[in-house]
């Protein structure tokens, strides 16, 4: 596929999950740690909140934006990619505390956090 929409083909190993936007990828490893490849705009840019994405459980994809849920308790969300697919989470971040699971639409993402909130 063309580059631009995360088509280049890289090689990764000890890939745990992989999650897709409309054009860019995101890809846990064993370790924890995300790489992110595609458009940059729309995720395939991780390198803002690179420092963030340590010990990473679970990723999800909107349109235009990922979320990772962070294995350490407190605030444990981190997103990035488009705002205006939920790749800006600053203004809910003191609720994205203990969260649990993450689901996206093509344009937002809901948390459910451990007390089941």
């Amino acid at each position: 596929g063309h580059p631009w929409f995360g088509g280049e083909c890289i090689s990764l190993e000890g890939v745990r999950e992989v999650a897709a936007s409309h054009s860019s990828f995101a890809a846990i490893l064993k370790q924890g740690s995300v790489v992110t490849w595609g458009e940059p705009q729309r995720g395939g840019d991780s390198s803002a909140v690179a420092q963030e994405l340590k010990g990473v459980s679970q990723i999800q994809a909107s349109e235009g934006a990922f979320a990772a849920i962070l294995s350490e308790r407190g605030i444990n969300v981190v997103t990035w990619g488009l705002p205006e697919d939920g790749g800006y989470s600053g203004s809910v971040r003191d609720q994205l505390q203990n969260v649990q699971q993450i689901q996206a639409t093509s344009h937002a993402f809901a948390a459910l956090r451990a007390d089941r909130t």
